[in-house]
C-alpha cells in the first residue's frame, strides 16, 4: 500500500506511538518517516524521559530513519506526525529534505507550520517541505485535550 492510498495508514502508526509517550507522561505526540511506503523512523516525545529538550518525536524520528538509512538527508521521505510541528522540529524537517508533512491537528501556542510563525511557507528556505493537515485529527486532538485536562 502506498502513501498515496491510504496515508491514514501511517497517521495510525504515529498515534499509536503517542499513546506510548503518553503512558511514560510525557505529551503524547507520535511521529513516523515513510519512504518508498515502509516506515524508516519512528519516534514519540522523550523530552523528559531522556532530559533533552529536543526530544521531539519528530527529532526522535528523524533521527532513527537518519540512522537506519546511513544519511542525515531524507529526500523523497514523507513524516506524519499527530500534532502540528513547533519551530524547532519545522526547521529540522527543511534541513533534512523531508518531501512532505501530515499533521493531523493544530497547535494553536507553538505549532510553526499554520498556526504561528508559519516556518515551512518562508520563500528565503533552500528547501521545501510540502504539507497538508487533517489526517486522524478528531483522534489525535481528543489526546492531547484529555492528556492536559487530565493534568489540570
Amino acid at each position: 500500500m502506498s502513501v498515496s492510498d491510504d496515508p491514514a495508514l501511517y497517521m495510525r502508526e504515529a498515534y499509536a506511538l503517542a499513546l506510548k509517550a503518553r503512558e511514560l507522561d510525557e505529551v503524547p505526540v507520535g511521529a513516523v518517516i515513510v519512504r518508498d511506503d515502509k516506515i524508516i523512523g519512528r519516534g514519540f516525545n522523550k523530552t523528559l524521559t531522556s532530559g533533552d529538550p529536543t526530544a521531539h518525536a519528530e527529532v526522535v524520528a528523524l533521527r532513527d530513519a537518519a540512522q537506519n538509512e546511513g544519511n542525515h538527508r531524507l529526500p523523497d521521505a514523507d513524516i506524519f506526525v499527530t500534532i502540528e510541528p513547533c519551530t524547532m522540529c519545522a526547521g529540522t524537517l527543511v534541513h533534512a529534505r523531508i518531501r512532505k508533512l501530515y499533521f493531523a491537528t493544530p497547535e494553536p501556542r507553538s505549532g510553526a507550520v499554520i498556526s504561528t510563525v508559519q516556518v515551512l511557507d518562508n520563500q528565503s528556505l533552500n528547501h521545501r517541505v510540502q504539507y497538508e493537515q487533517g489526517l486522524c485529527e478528531s483522534d489525535c486532538a481528543q489526546l492531547i485535550r484529555d492528556f492536559f485536562a487530565a493534568k489540570r
